[in-house]
C-alpha cells in the first residue's frame, strides 16, 4: 500500500520496529536514558522558563541527548518529506473545516486547546506513548502497560464518538 505522501512505498513495519528497538537499547545499555519525547518539551521549555520545575536536575541534565534527539526528529521528518517529493504548509482540515472552524483563528484556538490537552495528559500519565509504549512496556513496567491500554482505549473510544456520534 502506498503512503499518502508522494505515493511512496513504505519500509516494512519490521525495519522501523527494529530501528526504534536498536534506539531505545542504545539509550539503555550506552546511556542509561529512557526513550521518551514529552521530557524534551521540558527541556525546551527549561531554556526560556527560569521556573523551578523547569531547573530540577531531572530536567537539566539530560538536555545534552535529549535535545539533540528532538532536533533530529524534526529535520529527519523535513528531510523525508523534502526528499519524498516537497512539503508544504496547508491549512486544510477536511472535516474539520466543514463541520466545527474553516477560520485560521479558530483553527488555532482548537489547536492550543489539542496541546494543551495533550500536555496535561502526558504529565498526569508520567511520561508521553512513546516513552510509555516503547520503553516501559519493553522493560516489562506495569505502569507503562496500564497508561498504555488507557491510551488506546482512550483512542478507540474518542475515535468511535467523532465518528459515529458526533459526525456520522
Amino acid at each position: 500500500m502506498p503512503l499518502i505522501l508522494n505515493d511512496l512505498t513504505p519500509l516494512h513495519w519490521a525495519v522501523a520496529g527494529a530501528g526504534i528497538a536498536a534506539i531505545t537499547l542504545l539509550l539503555l545499555f550506552l546511556g542509561s536514558r529512557r526513550l521518551g519525547i514529552s521530557t524534551g518539551l521540558e527541556d525546551v521549555c527549561s531554556l526560556v522558563l527560569r521556573l523551578p520545575y523547569f531547573r530540577r536536575g531531572a530536567v537539566v541534565s539530560g538536555r545534552g541527548w535529549r535535545l539533540p534527539l528532538l532536533t533530529g526528529l524534526v529535520l529527519g521528518g523535513f528531510l523525508s518529506a523534502t526528499l519524498g517529493g516537497g512539503w508544504s504548509p496547508m491549512w486544510d482540515g477536511g472535516m474539520f473545516d466543514a463541520r466545527i472552524a474553516s477560520d485560521p483563528l479558530a483553527k488555532l484556538a482548537w489547536m492550543f486547546a489539542g496541546g494543551l490537552c495533550i500536555g496535561v495528559g502526558t504529565r498526569m500519565g508520567g511520561g508521553c506513548t512513546s516513552g510509555h509504549g516503547i520503553f516501559g512496556l519493553s522493560n516489562l513496567e506495569l505502569p507503562s502497560l496500564i497508561t498504555t491500554i488507557s491510551f488506546m482505549l482512550g483512542g478507540v473510544i474518542a475515535t468511535n464518538l467523532i465518528y459515529r456520534v458526533l459526525f456520522p
